[in-house]
């Protein structure tokens, strides 16, 4: 066995190999780019080398930088976690030729299955269901479209290097088609250096489900269940589960079973996943066999009891399998959110900056300990007061929960969601409540078109249903209620001056627009019984217990003798007085005051936002690649005006109306922050 490893990645994967490493007494050494001098995987390593500044084309994605730094620690292997150089079969083999044991496949199965239009070749030659397509590389954009009207629309156009939803698009026209050619193309230039792309059939009411499979370099192979990741955005996945509520046993045999001849074709030693896609009839076809560890694998890790990263270690050490087929197990139903830094009220733009506050949920099981089970489990790369950088992926941390049954998993995902505590960035933690309440997700009815058909007009905060609205203006009058208590109960006040507590007071509702909903709301003790209290809500009864401290964000209690994690903060930027109440996806922002207070609230007028019509706004943080307008310039609704780069992805922004440029307010190359005027229209 292994003494040392580096593992040439960073974020969550970093920390989870980590984890693992240490488990089995093996020392780490982690590298890092300037972007990441303080980052969490960097401070749990036993040895950190920094690899070049914070583009991961200057760090993470330079071989002969991390080859080095495996030399000069003595690290004999290198884990490679996914993205960046997990899938370059080069780097495989360099690590081969170097002496240096790469934890992961051998170069010629990353390369057999790394280009999609070779693994489409070898799924057939293996009688592996594969779906009709072009298989070989497309040299035009028109050529494109030609292949596309032979194969029958929708088709999805793909990078044959792609991967994480890069370099990836559905197109259902002509125009698509070779728009949809032209980006994937760039993207996947810029972000693998493969510009290569093909076209095949796009599956309608179609579900991804993928299959890990695990080989060693004795020639065993198994697979270890499948995983449901249908619920995408944009063909990113949001929420992984497994096993699949919608497969059969003889379906999931039948996967798993190709699965493993298609890995025993091309020698797979390693963790590995063998994408299909699924139709409503349960026909599946083979999308790609990812040739690393998947960012879902813990999920897959909850019901089978297996350390996938163990694993991986030991195969590459030269290890047998420690399972057989037969030895894989299937015990209960897990689900994991992937909790990403982007505001899903502003389309999921990414959101990068400070972390001013980062408390996830209390974990009960843990990352390496595969035995703890039937619990909550957080698996991320980041700090309380760390940054978010603009550089790489969107995501911070996964959200994974284990239960008996895919209800329990449900109902303990959102009570972990609502204690999930993230502050100075925004995250995508309230559209995960809404799809875990979603009528079509609870019952197990959906496909990879889910998020485009019920949100195809982006995220509201009215998208997100409460089963009880009136229970976040309980909540906002019961911790109003107790700080009123506890000033009252302070020493030397003036007599005749003093804090009265009251029973009656007046929960005002702020809308953004000045809409604001004005509550009655009564409030009573329960004599004996500190920090409870029996709140009334227009004739409704919520009898509210909690030990939680006042100036604690996120408060555990009981609601009518149901428990409950909410969270609740005092002051806002435009108003200091309010109470921001968050439960199941709903915040709220109110004010608790008298009776009198909210007659005198209802006559003030409201402060309109000035009007940022005539401007083009950044919508997010990020990198500005490209002005496509100038001074003078006549500008029709719908037309390019500049292209916003961060978290690996580009952000073109579109004139919303006709109009002249009369000035250009940001420079190409300049580093924005939201809102920030680029272009004005005169």
């Amino acid at each position: 066995m292994f003494t040392k490893i580096l593992i040439a990645n960073r974020g969550e994967i970093a920390c989870r190999v980590i984890a693992t490493a240490k488990k089995m007494g093996i020392a780490t050494v982690a590298v890092y780019s300037e972007a990441d001098k303080e980052a969490r995987h960097v401070q749990l390593a036993d040895e950190a080398v920094l690899i070049g500044p914070a583009a991961s084309r200057e760090s993470y994605l330079v071989a002969d930088k991390i080859i080095a730094a495996a030399k000069a620690t003595g690290a004999q292997a290198i884990h490679p976690g996914y993205g960046f150089l997990s899938e370059n079969e080069a780097f495989a083999k360099r690590c081969e030729d170097e002496g240096i044991a790469f934890i992961g496949p051998r170069h010629f199965s990353i390369a057999a299955m790394g280009d999609k239009i070779a693994s489409k070749k070898l799924a057939n030659e293996a009688k592996v269901n594969t779906i009709p397509g072009w298989n070989d590389a497309i040299e035009t954009a028109e050529r494109a479209v030609e292949i596309a009207k032979d194969i029958g629309y929708p088709v999805m156009i793909k990078a044959s290097a792609g991967g994480g939803g890069k370099g990836l698009r559905v197109a259902f026209n002509d125009k698509e088609a070779f728009e949809g050619f032209t980006s994937c193309r760039n993207e996947a230039r810029n972000s693998f250096g493969d510009d290569r792309v093909f076209i095949e059939k796009y599956v309608l009411e179609p579900r991804h489900i993928e299959i890990q499979v695990l080989g060693d370099s004795h020639g065993n192979v198994i697979y270890l269940n499948e995983r449901e990741c249908s619920i995408q955005r944009r063909h990113q996945k949001v929420i992984e589960e497994a096993p699949s509520p919608f497969i059969s046993d003889a379906t999931r045999k039948a996967m798993g079973e190709q699965a493993v001849a298609l890995a025993k074709a091309v020698k797979y030693q390693s963790a590995g996943t063998v994408e299909f896609v699924v139709g409503k009839d349960q026909d599946f076809y083979f999308l790609e066999m990812n040739t690393r560890l998947q960012v879902e694998h813990p999920v897959t890790e909850c019901i089978t009891g297996v350390d996938l990263v163990e694993l991986m270690i030991r195969v590459a050490a030269g290890e047998k399998l420690p399972l057989t087929q037969a030895d894989v197990q299937r015990n209960g139903w897990a689900i994991e959110c992937r909790i990403n830094a982007e505001d899903p009220f502003r389309n999921f733009l990414p959101s990068t900056g400070r972390l001013v506050r980062f408390q996830p949920p209390a974990q009960t099981m843990h990352q390496s300990n595969t035995a703890d089970l039937y619990g909550v489990r957080v698996d991320t790369g980041v700090v309380d007061g760390g940054e978010i950088p603009m550089y790489y992926d969107s995501m911070i941390a996964k959200l994974i929960v284990h239960g008996k049954d895919r209800n329990e998993a449900i109902a303990k995902m959102r009570e972990a969601l609502n204690g999930f505590v993230i502050r100075g960035i925004s995250s995508n933690i309230p559209f995960q409540a809404a799809l875990l309440a979603h009528p079509k997700f609870v019952s197990g009815e959906f496909n990879t078109g889910f998020i485009a058909e019920h949100y195809a007009h982006g995220f509201r905060a009215e998208d997100v249903p409460h089963d009880d609205a009136d229970f976040l203006v309980a909540l906002a009058a019961f911790v109003r209620r107790k700080s009123r208590e506890r000033a009252a109960g302070l020493t030397g006040q003036l007599p005749g001056y003093g804090v009265k507590v009251g029973h009656d007071f007046s929960v005002i509702t702020l809308g953004n627009s000045g809409e604001n909903r004005y509550t009655a709301v009564h409030v009573d003790e329960v004599v004996g019984q500190v920090g409870s209290a029996v709140v009334t809500v227009e004739g409704k009864r919520f009898a509210i217990s909690s030990p939680s401290r006042l100036n604690d964000v996120c408060i555990n209690g009981a609601c009518n003798g149901q428990p409950f994690t909410a969270q609740v903060e005092r002051g806002t930027l435009r108003n200091p007085l309010a109470l921001v109440v968050q439960h199941n996806g709903t915040r709220i922002e109110t004010v608790v005051v008298s009776a009198r207070m909210a007659e005198l609230h209802k006559l003030m007028p409201f402060k309109a936002p000035p009007d940022m019509s005539k401007y083009v706004l950044s919508p997010m943080p990020g990198l500005l690649v490209d002005v496509a307008v100038q001074v003078g310039q006549k500008v029709q609704a719908g037309e390019r005006v500049a292209v916003i780069e961060a978290m690996k992805m580009e952000n073109v922004l579109f004139a919303a109306a006709d109009g002249v440029v009369s000035k250009v307010l940001a420079a190409k190359g300049e580093s924005l922050v939201v809102d920030q005027p680029i272009v004005e229209f005169g």
